[in-house]
């Protein structure tokens, strides 16, 4: 016959279990590489912002020429990137990949302005499609990229568990002021027509960082929307994705062919 649980056994059964995170950006400080030109990109006119979810998941096709993620794949090889560790600390999710971090508000600065981001993110339809209607009737305003610039590699067997991404309070700007990261940003350097199988970024809807009610998951289910949505690296595309409070649970998933780059940033708001 099993033995009763013992008090403390029965507290820890009932405390909600510690929801995995992105491990933080800790590593030591880099000096900002020589990052080659924006060469090739469309104008802002040509690009548009596409929904696979709205106010949570969209995209940007097309957003760096393949010439230019050519450009960077051989730039960034010669980085010193780095493993991550085998044993993630405590709440933090697995992750397997080889990355490079720095803090470059220059280079923030050019991906925002330079490539047409700003510009495609501020016209009337992208707005509506990025907020929600309280923050629309707020006037929220995107203020530009997160400074810190992170550079990962994933190759075969490589991947990162599932997850939820944090939103983070800056001090930047000139003069230095308060922001707050809102969505994160991932542009995919490859895809299938380099030899990449797998590596799919996954959402699960059902599990959002606020979970949703009985009466939501319902109408979630009778909508025959799929609960998981999968999105397929694809060379020069853009991809943005809500973080913090309104995160979906992610994961990148296994790297099974080729290889998978990604620049990654945050976008940024006043506060």
């Amino acid at each position: 016959m099993p033995k009763p649980a013992s008090t403390a056994s029965k507290k820890a059964k009932k405390e909600a279990p510690q929801k995995p995170v992105a491990g933080p950006s800790n590593t030591a400080p880099a000096e900002a590489p020589q990052w080659p030109p924006f060469k090739g990109l469309l104008p802002p006119e040509l690009l548009q912002l596409e929904t696979i979810l709205s106010h949570q998941i969209l995209t940007i096709s097309r957003f760096f020429p393949s010439s230019l993620c050519n450009t960077y794949i051989q730039f960034l090889s010669n980085l010193p990137l780095t493993t991550t560790p085998s044993k993630p600390k405590r709440g933090e999710a697995v992750r397997v990949n080889d990355r490079f971090q720095v803090q470059d508000p220059a280079f923030a600065k050019r991906l925002w302005l330079d490539t047409g981001l700003k510009d495609v993110l501020e016209k009337e339809e992208s707005r509506e499609l990025l907020w929600n209607t309280d923050e629309l009737e707020s006037g929220v305003k995107a203020w530009g990229l997160n400074p810190n610039i992170r550079i990962y590699r994933y190759t075969k067997g490589q991947f990162f568990d599932k997850h939820f991404d944090d939103s983070n309070t800056l001090t930047v700007g000139s003069p230095p002021s308060l922001h707050r990261t809102i969505y994160t940003l991932l542009l995919y350097l490859t895809g299938p027509a380099d030899g990449v199988v797998g590596g799919e970024t996954a959402f699960y809807r059902n599990e959002p960082y606020i979970p949703l009610s009985k009466r939501e998951l319902k109408e979630l289910a009778a909508s025959g929307q799929p609960q998981i949505i999968e999105v397929q690296p694809e060379k020069g595309m853009a991809l943005l994705h809500r973080h913090g409070d309104e995160c979906l649970l992610h994961e990148g998933k296994e790297v099974l062919a080729g290889i998978k780059w990604i620049i990654r940033s945050d976008l940024v708001l006043d506060i």
